[in-house]
């Protein structure tokens, strides 16, 4: 019987518990957690004396010699510290680099533009950051943008974010300004929480910005697909592309997921098109050895764009994964991150023929159905493979996620069927069911 994989995972998530639960239950690996939670409160208030590189250097120290791999799926800034780590333990990982390029948005935008200049999308900061006064007046605004010579409306995002806060069309500089204009707590807590990486990222490259600035690019339109695949030393291996679904319209200038499909319903030569050039932005950016997950939009002229590259996997994407395409990403990513080669990762027999990954939300600032006993009940009876996940969240919580998103993400349900119609059929069923609502897709 072989040694379980003695693996650290940094700021272990929801989406891993069930598959990194389930080795350690089997044996399969030896697990260290380290990591908290630190978006929201109270748990922001962990960050206030934390400082990345020192953390960096203790790891080191704690798991030298006790590991054989470290992996973090945590889109803050967990990637680039366990690649740090796995660097300083001389463990397989990607390149820090790599990943600061990939993550900091600006630094993205200007290596795709020397590399794959069609793929992207002309982008400018701010010159300041988003907590200075200057990013609520409008007049300042106005004057900072004409600098740039981007032209009005624009698109407004952090240049590291995580899970869409704060990103919004704009169509003008009293627009910006009211879109900027948050609490002094919500500015508080955006920059603590993008401090780590600074620190990280620092160390790693010359920054052209720091993480707390606002990235401003000309908006786009069309389908919204992603891309998901890994790098095996240097060889890079496509996944699947999945379909997003939206929310119809615009809410508060932003676009909001419904859900997302596997496989993609795209054209074969769409799929072929989205395929290299997400393969080749990978590659622009130098990052080698990992799961990475690329958001594209496919124009109307059929032109493709690159959103934003993720090192890491989408965690929610794990179990659709697993049943059209007999796919672990998650023991594939655990494999690269000890050196394994992918081949050694035994694909599973396909369930489905579709799934989905569909997305509860509330636009009204109201909290979101909680489904009883009885209704979670009859979903196992009715789809025991199938996973839901609810998001209770406290009245204070509740109001930022509308300040900082536009909508409240209430609930996610995922589900594998023979087709896309069943899919559709069951997940209309499950959304009158559980929340009392019209299935948000077609």
């Amino acid at each position: 019987m072989s040694k379980p994989l003695r693996l650290l995972v940094l700021f272990q998530g929801t989406w891993e518990d069930e598959c990194v639960t389930a080795l350690q239950r089997e044996r399969r690996i030896e697990l260290y957690r380290e990591g908290f939670e630190s978006f929201g409160y109270p748990h922001v208030f962990r960050l206030l004396g934390f400082d990345a590189r020192r953390w960096v250097r203790w790891l080191v120290r704690r798991y030298r010699g006790r590991i054989d791999a470290v992996w973090s799926n945590d889109d803050g800034f967990g990637c680039l510290l366990a690649a740090m780590v796995a660097r300083e333990l001389g463990l397989p990982g990607a390149d820090p680099a790599a990943i600061v390029r990939a993550q900091h948005k600006l630094v993205l935008r200007r290596t795709l533009a020397a590399a794959l200049p069609a793929a992207t999308v002309r982008a400018e900061a701010l010159p300041w950051p988003f907590a200075d006064r200057r990013s609520r007046d409008p007049r300042a605004l106005a004057a900072a943008v004409a600098a740039t010579g981007l032209g009005w409306p624009l698109f407004a995002k952090p240049v590291k974010g995580t899970f869409s806060a704060l990103a919004r069309r704009v169509a003008d500089p009293d627009q910006l300004a009211a879109h900027l204009s948050l609490s002094r707590s919500d500015r508080w807590m955006f920059g603590r929480q993008s401090r780590p990486f600074a620190q990280l990222a620092s160390e790693v490259l010359p920054l052209p910005c720091a993480p707390d600035h606002v990235l401003l690019e000309q908006p786009l339109a069309g389908v919204q697909v992603n891309v998901d695949g890994y790098a095996d030393r240097g060889a890079l291996h496509l996944a699947g592309i999945v379909d997003e679904l939206m929310y119809p319209g615009e809410v508060q200038g932003a676009r909001h997921f419904a859900g997302f499909t596997l496989p993609s319903r795209l054209p074969a030569a769409v799929q072929d098109e989205v395929a290299r050039v997400a393969l080749g932005a990978v590659r622009a950016v130098g990052y080698d050895h990992g799961l990475f997950n690329v958001e594209l939009f496919v124009l109307p002229d059929g032109g493709v764009r690159v959103i934003e590259i993720n090192p890491r996997s989408a965690g929610q994407f794990a179990t659709m994964y697993r049943a059209v395409a007999g796919l672990d990403l998650e023991l594939l990513a655990m494999a690269l991150a000890a050196g394994r080669p992918a081949t050694e990762v035994a694909r599973l027999q396909p369930t489905a023929g579709a799934a989905a990954s569909f997305v509860f939300r509330r636009f009204d600032g109201r909290p979101g159905v909680e489904p009883g006993a009885t209704e979670r009940a009859w979903l196992q009876a009715r789809h025991p493979a199938s996973r839901l996940w609810t998001e209770p969240c406290s009245a204070a919580a509740r109001r930022r996620e509308y300040r900082w998103l536009g909508s409240l993400r209430y609930a996610v349900w995922n589900h594998a069927a023979a087709d896309f119609a069943t899919l559709c059929r069951d997940g209309e069923e499950v959304a009158q069911r559980l929340f009392g609502v019209a299935l948000p897709v077609a």
